[in-house]
């Protein structure tokens, strides 16, 4: 299958690498339809990652198809439509029953880190039941991508830790899918003033109410 894949030393390259396939029952393989890059990706890019080897397939954010389950897989069956969780879980480990999902001892961030990821035609999806979400019919691929990893991170970590109160002005800097993710969900935590910069530009303000 055709893949974007780390050469090391800041480089990547669409390369032709072997399709994954089962290897514990837990596990699903998925087509991917649609994917994406994060900023994670430019972290590996900048070599801030070490984790990540040469040879390793990139990404974390992706919508496709399942093609194949393992014996244990309940949860979706061939043929259906999924969100991919870019945070991977087992669902029993100390953390996991604490929600605590990113430490997962067997998971986390592992797809486009320590497991090959979702820029490519084909993924296993380890935990299969825990790790892919249906996607209701006639929602496009598009509409549903970013919800796993923009609108995680612009809720947790921009407006959840920031601790936005209503009534309080935000400032959002980039106007990328984090950044407009947080303009989108700002409303959720009351009417706030919010004015979105790029590249040291300002791109608009406005009024949530």
């Amino acid at each position: 299958m055709k893949a974007m894949v780390y050469e090391g030393g800041g480089a990547i390259a669409l390369a032709t690498v072997d399709d994954p396939r089962i290897e514990a029952a837990s596990d699903a393989i998925v087509r991917i339809d649609l994917t994406t890059i994060c900023g994670s990706d430019l972290h590996i890019l900048g070599g801030h990652v070490p984790t990540v080897e040469p040879g390793r397939v990139l990404g974390h954010e992706g919508v496709g198809t399942v093609v194949e389950v393992g014996g244990a897989v309940t949860g979706v069956t061939v043929g259906d439509r999924v969100l991919v969780s870019g945070i991977t879980n087992c669902g029993s480990c100390r953390y996991c029953r604490v929600r605590m999902y990113s430490q997962c001892e067997r998971g986390g961030w592992i797809m486009g880190n320590t497991i090959d990821g979702t820029q490519a035609e084909l993924l296993r999806v380890p935990f299969a039941d825990r790790n892919l979400y249906p996607v209701p019919d006639g929602l496009p691929d598009d509409r549903v991508l970013f919800l796993d990893d923009p609108v995680v991170t612009a809720f947790e970590l921009g407006l959840q830790r920031a601790a936005v109160r209503p009534g309080e002005s935000l400032l959002v800097v980039g106007a990328g899918g984090g950044g407009l993710s947080a303009v989108m969900l700002a409303p959720l935590f009351g009417d706030a003033a919010i004015t979105v910069i790029d590249t040291l530009l300002i791109v608009g303000s406005v009024r949530c109410r």
